[in-house]
């Protein structure tokens, strides 16, 4: 690590804590050289495994930005989809994997998706489960009324 004063090469932590969210951990650093202080957050990096072998870095704009479209013309407001977003990578975090499969982002996203707005989750889940008939949306329309009981 280094100083981001003097830019030297070695630092020494003084102290090391779990952050208040439980997803990071927070350093307390000082410089040898030039004795001055900071502080560090360290984060895993969650990465998503795309089918085609190819990994790329978590981004929740992605997942918030792929749920707006299904979200078009519905009553979803920027923060109702923040926190779907959030509530995605905490679900992803929670797992304990630094290396998440895409097919499990779709999946964290169904769950929130349904609660938040059911038409919605029609139209993400169609794309995502590649409907390929009307019989595939009646099937899920029925899944989500059942759910709907059991939840009343």
């Amino acid at each position: 690590m280094h100083c981001p004063f003097c830019r030297h090469t070695d630092t020494r932590v003084l102290d090391s804590r779990v952050a208040e969210d439980g997803t990071s951990i927070r350093r307390r650093r000082q410089c040898p050289q030039c004795e001055r202080r900071f502080t560090t957050l360290e984060q895993m990096q969650l990465v998503v495994v795309k089918r085609s072998g190819v990994v790329e870095p978590f981004s929740r704009e992605k997942v918030v930005t792929g749920v707006a479209k299904a979200c078009k013309g519905r009553p979803v407001s920027e923060a109702d989809l923040a926190r779907l977003g959030q509530r995605v990578e905490e679900t992803l975090r929670a797992s304990g994997q630094a290396e998440i499969p895409a097919d499990e982002v779709g999946l964290a996203i169904l769950g929130p998706l349904s609660e938040l707005d059911p038409v919605a989750y029609l139209r993400f889940a169609s794309v995502y489960k590649h409907y390929d008939s009307v019989d595939d949306f009646e099937t899920e329309i029925e899944s989500l009324r059942r759910a709907a009981l059991v939840s009343n």
